[in-house]
């Protein structure tokens, strides 16, 4: 009977003692909190979107009380809300290069040579996972809106040539876009870099314009055109080194025979827009 309560006296006494230790603990090693991390994420949107390369508000707020990022990262938050950040933790509101997310195609229904048509679950990651879509080109935008519907800040919305038309004054540079596409062909790069490619195609001359006639066909007479070291061909493609130092200017578009490289003023595919305004049809 004596060896029936032992076991239990041992594991009580263990427990307590176990217990009396984290109680210790918790009283001489316990983190105080500052409470300033709570009203600067009371102030942040909450929408936790990671735009601002944090996984959440909290963490962001956080990193807001320790100095390690500005206010100004938020790009969610109005001028109005990031000045009342900066207020409430008296800190420099910081200097933030606009981000917004651009497409690494331009091969709408009117551009890009149809091989079938896609009938099946709607969304361009089942496309690609059950035939690559119904387009020929196997690296451009399948044109089923998996963006638009991801995108929590509506900044996207599919225009009548089949293509995701981002509104830049909307884009937050979450990535939302970038995580739905499934052939990422969305990227996040600075507003002010004007010159871009709209294509994502390794192959070369008629083997890519017979796909897509705004295909890049690698001439890479932009590299040439542009000013010295600012483009270089790879893998058929032209790539913008803006960390060069090499001044960037729309005179690298101008012997695209394809119009696969832009000079980007404001929103992309912005042209297409208009054509639809003046009632021109696409294909």
């Amino acid at each position: 009977m004596d060896s029936l309560l032992i076991a239990p006296s041992i594991m009580t006494g263990i427990g307590l003692f176990f217990g009396i230790i984290i109680a210790i603990s918790h009283r001489f090693l316990k983190v105080e909190e500052d409470p300033r991390i709570e009203g600067a994420n009371e102030l942040l949107p909450g929408t936790n979107c990671g735009a601002c390369g944090e996984v959440g508000c909290l963490p962001f707020a956080e990193k807001l009380v320790s100095g390690s990022i500005v206010p100004s990262k938020c790009t969610v938050s109005g001028p109005e809300e990031v000045e009342a950040i900066a207020e409430y933790l008296d800190v420099d509101v910081g200097e933030n290069e606009k981000l917004v997310a651009r497409l690494k195609c331009g091969g709408g229904s009117a551009q890009a040579y149809q091989i079938a048509e896609y009938q099946g679950f709607e969304g361009c990651r089942a496309a690609a996972m059950v035939s690559g879509g119904g387009k020929g080109c196997s690296w451009g935008c399948l044109g089923l809106a998996d963006c638009e519907v991801s995108c929590t800040f509506g900044a996207i919305h599919m225009n009548s040539n089949g293509l995701p038309q981002v509104d830049t004054e909307l884009c937050t540079a979450c990535p939302d876009c970038t995580d739905a596409c499934p052939r990422d062909l969305f990227e996040l790069i600075p507003l002010n870099q004007n010159l871009y490619v709209q294509c994502n195609t390794p192959l070369l001359n008629e083997a890519a314009t017979i796909l897509c006639s705004t295909a890049c066909d690698g001439c890479g007479k932009c590299a040439l055109d542009a000013s010295p070291g600012l483009i270089h061909m790879e893998n058929n493609l032209p790539v913008i080194n803006y960390a060069s130092g090499a001044i960037a200017a729309p005179d690298a578009t101008f012997r695209c025979a394809t119009d696969s490289i832009k000079w980007l003023s404001g929103n992309q595919f912005e042209e297409q827009e208009e054509r639809d305004v003046r009632g021109v049809r696409h294909g």
